[in-house]
């Protein structure tokens, strides 16, 4: 049975739950810690929050001014929840919020989340470059 999925901006009582999201998607190379999670959340524009009961199952977050652009990151959905539109859902509040403010969001992905995110209106337009630290 599908669980009702409720979406929210409000940031969750305890920030355990995004540290267990990013563990179960693989995302916690930099072994962060509850309290650099919560401060990259809070230090975020804005973010939005899944949850199937109580359970945090999905967040998505976006890096900005709140002026020109804003960089959105983060867009993950525990992989049991995976495929039942949760991911979708919350690109679409997040491209509402961006438009709301007139932000143009952008992104970074892997290869293969392209046409993902191409069925969402996003177009390839330059190579993105990085710079590794020592962390």
């Amino acid at each position: 049975m599908i669980k009702t999925i409720n979406y929210t901006a409000e940031s969750p009582e305890d920030f355990q739950q995004v540290l267990s999201l990013y563990k179960s998607l693989g995302w916690n190379s930099l072994n962060l810690t509850v309290e650099k999670i919560e401060r990259m959340c809070n230090q975020s524009w804005y973010v939005v929050y899944a949850y199937a009961d109580q359970e945090l199952v999905g967040m998505a977050r976006v890096i900005s001014d709140g002026v020109i652009t804003g960089v959105i990151c983060g867009v993950g959905v525990s992989p049991q929840y995976q495929s039942k539109g949760i991911g979708t859902e919350m690109m679409k509040r997040v491209i509402a919020q961006c438009e709301q403010y007139r932000v143009i969001p952008q992104l970074m992905c892997v290869e293969k989340l392209e046409p993902y995110y191409e069925s969402l209106g996003f177009q390839k337009f330059s190579t993105g470059m990085v710079k590794k630290l020592n962390r």
